[in-house]
């Protein structure tokens, strides 16, 4: 079976990836212990993943698969953008973040908070061949937080279409129509074309 290296450090990325891949030929596995990624210096979701997939495959000699995602609010000129894990500063946790977004959009209401996820994957192997893919939902800040599932800003995205926070749906649910879902069914449909991977 075909073994990729997971490029973060984020245990709930690691698990969703699993679950979107799960049914292909492939093992997901950690970084290994004692491999340190780069800065995220990148202007875009896909040059920060590039960066990450990059030095995962050179680091360990195998095939790597980074995701770099984030949250884009229209009334705040798309941020926080590719800042999203790091909105309220360095190491900054979940509920920082959602503090600063929800103060941030203070006096702003209904369809003026707009707002996407986007996602992207890069699956590069230590020979420089590389496969991208990318994916996107829309839909809006709430003004409250909801929800218990999920991770980061989702019990603050409500998809557009539903009343419910991205937090509030099943797992199985949200792996269907999240922005990290629908990259991961771009790169599978790919990995496909190719003769890859076995659906």
């Amino acid at each position: 079976m075909t073994r990729w290296i997971v490029a973060t450090s984020n245990p709930h990325k690691v698990r969703e990836l699993a679950q979107l891949f799960d049914g292909v030929a492939v093992e997901l596995a950690p970084l290994p212990p004692g491999i340190a990624l780069p800065e995220e210096t990148g202007k875009t979701f896909l040059a920060n993943a590039r960066l990450k997939a990059r030095a995962a495959a050179r680091a360990t000699g195998e095939i790597a698969l980074a995701d770099d995602s984030g949250l884009e609010v229209d009334a705040l000129g798309g941020d926080p953008g590719v800042h999203s894990a790091r909105y309220a500063g360095a190491g900054a946790t979940a509920e920082a973040n959602n503090a600063k977004l929800f103060h941030e959009l203070a006096g702003i209401h209904g369809p003026n908070r707009r707002a996407r996820f986007r996602c992207a994957l890069v699956l590069s192997a230590p020979d420089g061949k590389e496969l991208t893919a990318d994916g996107t939902i829309e839909g809006f800040i709430r003004e409250s937080a909801v929800g218990t599932h999920g991770f980061g800003y989702d019990p603050l995205f409500q998809p557009e279409g539903d009343t419910r926070s991205l937090a509030e749906y099943a797992e199985a649910e949200k792996n269907g129509v999240s922005h990290r879902g629908r990259a991961a069914q771009r790169l599978r449909a790919q990995l496909e074309r190719l003769g890859r991977v076995a659906p």
